[in-house]
C-alpha cells in the first residue's frame, strides 16, 4: 500500500495548526532538502494529524552505510538540543536513529537500509491513514484520547480494532481494502 499524499510534506502546509506547525518547522530549516539524498519520508502522528502533546517528527530515511549517516547527521545537527545518535543493530536490517529538538518538537530520524516505502513504520502509517479514512471521527479521536494517555501510535490502533498479539506486526498484516 502507497499513499502518494506523503511523498512530500506540502500537505502539511493545508493542515491543522499542529501540521502547519511542523511544516513551518522543517521548512524553516530545510530539513527534507538536506535529507534528500537519504529519500525521506515524514512518517507517524503529523502526516495522520493525530498528535498529542509530546508527539514527534519521525522522518525515515533510506540508509545503507549507517556510520556514515550518523557522521553526516553529528555534522549537521549536533549541535542542537537533545542531540543523540543510538544504534539498532537488532533490526533487521540494522537501524540508527538520531534525535534532536528544533523549537521545541523533537525529531527523530530513522535511518535504515531499505527503501522508506518499505520501512515498517511508513507502511503502518499508510494503513493507520486508510483506517483513519475509512472509521471517521469517533475513530480519530478514540486513537488521540488513547495517544494522550500515553499508548503509541500501533497499540493504540491494535487495541480499538482488537488485534491480538504484537501490535506492530499486527497492524502489518491487518487485512484491509485499498
Amino acid at each position: 500500500m502507497e499513499i502518494r499524499l506523503f511523498d512530500t510534506i506540502e500537505y502539511l502546509a493545508s493542515g491543522s495548526v499542529q501540521q502547519q506547525h511542523a511544516y513551518t518547522i522543517l521548512l524553516k530549516r530545510d530539513i527534507m532538502r538536506l535529507l534528500a539524498p537519504y529519500n525521506p519520508i515524514l512518517a507517524g502522528t503529523f502526516p495522520l494529524d493525530i498528535t498529542v502533546d509530546d508527539s514527534d517528527l519521525d522522518i525515515l530515511c533510506e540508509v545503507y552505510d549507517l556510520q556514515e549517516f550518523a557522521t553526516w547527521a553529528t555534522h549537521n545537527f549536533g549541535m542542537e538540543e537533545g542531540f543523540s545518535v543510538c544504534s539498532l543493530p537488532n533490526q533487521e536490517p540494522a537501524a540508527v536513529v538520531v534525535v534532536f529538538f528544533l523549537d521545541g518538537i523533537q525529531l527523530e530520524l530513522f535511518a535504515q537500509g531499505r527503501p522508506t516505502k518499505e520501512q515498517h513504520a511508513y507502511r503502518h502509517m499508510c494503513i493507520e491513514y486508510k483506517l483513519l479514512q475509512l472509521l471517521g471521527a469517533d475513530f480519530r479521536k478514540k486513537i488521540i484520547a488513547l495517544k494522550a494517555a500515553g499508548i503509541k501510535t500501533e497499540p493504540a490502533f491494535a487495541q480499538l480494532l482488537q488485534i491480538d498479539g504484537d501490535p506492530y506486526m499486527g497492524l502489518l498484516d491487518y487485512k484491509i481494502e485499498i
